[in-house]
């Protein structure tokens, strides 16, 4: 049991309490000991008591080998301070199980995680690269903290978007070919459908031009997915299953489902539309599923696509959407209570937007008119270590910008390069070492510096951090930790002589050292970031 579990269960204990009900924050300043609870404040009235006299009772009553002392602080705050017997021993477990610390049991909660997403009708852009950074790092962490994570893709192959996307590429191959061409207003401009065209023209010249939109929509359709999987790739990102909408209508699990919520009584018509009484949960109005022409609407097969992750029998269901998609939230929650699957197993993280910054200026972006900043493009700018960083460094739901200027710096300046650069200067560290046959140590009686006793605290929380970050899906933490961590480390070098002619001083610290790198190259592998050797 941990340390910190073992406080909170004396606290309940003694004060015959829920363990739940006692919460412990690490204080800010590290004179208010390595732990602290205001249970105290909170439960007095409860207790009828002063919180000063319940922490004084407390503090006499709790009695642990790794406690070293205890101190109370007005109105009613009880600090821990820990032996350092506990920090020394987590060196020694971290040194022992390598990338497999803080890895935790399976606790046989099947996630599935959802993310990018986008509509197979163009090129990444800088937005889809914030769902997908984010995405794939929640994946990484979730599973490191023991959930069963699938990384799912849905690819919006059906519908009115793919027709006009063979009616885009057909119009482009026309031009190509020196005929009358006239690309509609709501087609797709980018330059991947002139691209794509070509393609067309130079293979097979003019022979396609009897052929169908279908045929135009399908060549289309495997050109960009297969752009998409490896622009995803070539930044570490990959998924377990990509689910065709399309196999939806072939396998008529959208019309069972049409079956089933007309069965419901919670649908109506009205001017010649199909309605889902979605404001009976938690909907501001009623939405619509089959329009006046008959066609469905895409919330119809997106219900579909939902209820079938529920019948597959995943505990939590989380999607990563775009910035409109806000009103999205309310509307399929209360459709999956429609289906009597339980709505509050679905989340639904909304990205905010991006900003790229270059030069002290905005790039803009516009997908019709084809000036979009596509993840390919900020890779060759940024490098895709950058990208996968600075894109997980901010809460999903906060705007975010991009600096290229700070990102491709070779100094402090840039996180990315200050983090790696702790790493490959560590790793330089133990080749000496290495190379001077000083090996690890099993004991610490020489370690006494402050920016030492920072670190193996720090180490310490790594374990709280991803539990944490996994539970909250806020891979966020570990970049702020991986940050903080290299920082500790870089003051710490600043002052203190690794290597010396002293065998037991210079083991001690290589052993510290080790145990860096090791937390350092498994935060960055969570978020899909090297850990180089040397730079």
């Amino acid at each position: 049991m941990k340390i910190e579990e073992i406080i909170k269960e004396k606290i309940a204990k003694i004060l015959s309490l829920n363990i739940d009900e006692v919460n412990l924050e690490v204080p800010a300043n590290d004179k208010n000991g390595d732990y602290s609870s205001n249970i105290c404040l909170k439960k007095s009235k409860v207790l009828g008591k002063n919180p000063m006299d319940i922490a004084q009772t407390l503090k006499e009553s709790i009695i642990d080998e790794n406690i070293e002392k205890i101190e109370i602080a007005p109105p009613g705050f009880i600090n821990f301070f820990l032996k350092k017997d506990y920090l020394y021993n987590n060196i020694l477990e971290i040194i022992d199980k390598k990338e497999n610390y803080a890895k935790m049991d399976k606790n046989n909660i099947k996630v599935n995680l959802e993310y990018v997403s986008a509509n197979p009708t163009g090129i990444l852009h800088l937005g889809h690269a914030r769902g997908a950074c984010y995405g794939s790092s929640l994946a990484n962490i979730m599973k490191k903290a023991g959930y069963d994570v699938t990384r799912e893709y849905y690819i919006n192959d059906a519908g009115n978007q793919m027709n006009n996307l063979g009616i885009s590429i057909k119009e482009r191959y026309k031009e190509l070919l020196g005929l009358d061409s006239n690309l509609p207003e709501d087609g797709y401009h980018g330059k991947e459908i002139i691209e794509i065209a070509q393609q067309l023209k130079e293979k097979y010249n003019d022979t396609l031009l009897d052929r169908d939109i279908n045929y135009f929509k399908k060549e289309g359709l495997n050109i960009l997915l297969n752009k998409i999987k490896k622009d995803l790739k070539d930044i570490n990102i990959e998924f377990d299953v990509w689910t065709s909408e399309q196999s939806l209508y072939d396998a008529n699990k959208i019309d069972n489902v049409l079956n089933i919520l007309k069965n419901s009584n919670k649908t109506y018509e009205k001017e010649g539309a199909l309605f889902l009484k979605t404001t009976d949960y938690y909907d501001d109005k009623d939405r619509v599923l089959i329009k006046t022409d008959g066609t469905y609407t895409y919330f119809l097969p997106d219900i579909a696509y939902h209820n079938d992750k529920y019948q597959r029998g995943y505990d939590i269901i989380i999607d990563v959407l775009g910035s409109d998609h806000h009103g999205y939230i309310n509307r399929l929650k209360s459709s999956m209570e429609i289906l009597n699957n339980k709505s509050e197993k679905l989340e639904i993280k909304i990205l905010q937007m991006v900003r790229l910054i270059k030069d002290g200026k905005e790039f803009k972006m516009s997908k019709r008119t084809g000036n979009s900043i596509t993840i390919k493009d900020l890779e060759k700018m940024i490098g895709k270590d950058a990208l996968r960083y600075f894109y997980v460094t901010k809460s999903l739901d906060t705007q975010m910008d991009i600096d290229v200027d700070v990102a491709t710096q070779k100094n402090n300046e840039n996180p990315v390069y200050y983090i790696q650069y702790a790493h490959a200067r560590i790793c330089s560290i133990l080749k000496s070492a290495k190379e001077k046959n000083i090996g690890l140590s099993k004991t610490f009686r020489t370690i006494d510096n402050t920016y030492a006793y920072y670190i193996m605290k720090k180490l310490y929380y790594y374990k709280e951090t991803i539990k944490v970050s996994a539970e909250k899906r806020l891979p966020h933490m570990i970049t702020n930790y991986i940050y903080e961590l290299a920082s500790l480390f870089h003051s710490y070098y600043a002052q203190e002589k690794i290597i010396t002619e002293d065998y037991e001083y210079s083991s001690e610290r290589i052993t510290l050292l080790s145990a860096i790198n090791i937390i350092l190259e498994d935060a960055l592998n969570l978020i899909g970031v090297s850990a180089p050797n040397k730079m």
